[in-house]
């Protein structure tokens, strides 16, 4: 079974300017979600879907792919969860078919102290 762990993160976040990869008990935020997913028995993969250079730069420095960049137009303030999903599941069948995920687990990079319990159930 093919689990990907798809890991939302754009650059865009106005209240708080590069939120995503701020640095958070010394390392960026977005390393969390992506460590976190590393050592989950059931993920078998680990996307970071974005639109920003540097967090592309960030999550392939901890090990997560980034094999597309995400449109600009479903990465805005008001863009939904369904628009950069969908986008991951298009690209995947597009390019990589091999890659399609039987489930998909979001882990958003805001929340640095899950625990990998919630995952490893």
């Amino acid at each position: 079974m093919k689990i990907v762990a798809l890991i939302p993160a754009r650059g865009g976040s106005k209240g708080l300017i590069d939120k995503n990869i701020k640095s958070y008990r010394g390392k960026p935020l977005i390393y969390y979600s992506i460590n976190l997913a590393k050592y989950c028995k059931y993920i078998t993969d680990i996307v970071v879907t974005t639109d920003y250079d540097n967090i592309k730069e960030v999550a392939l420095k901890y090990g997560a792919r980034v094999p597309f960049k995400r449109p600009s137009e479903i990465s805005q303030d008001l863009s939904r969860d369904e628009e950069f999903i969908d986008h991951y599941l298009n690209w995947t069948r597009q390019n990589e078919p091999e890659n399609m995920p039987d489930l998909i687990v979001q882990l958003r990079p805001t929340y640095p102290n899950r625990r990998l319990n919630v995952l490893d159930f």
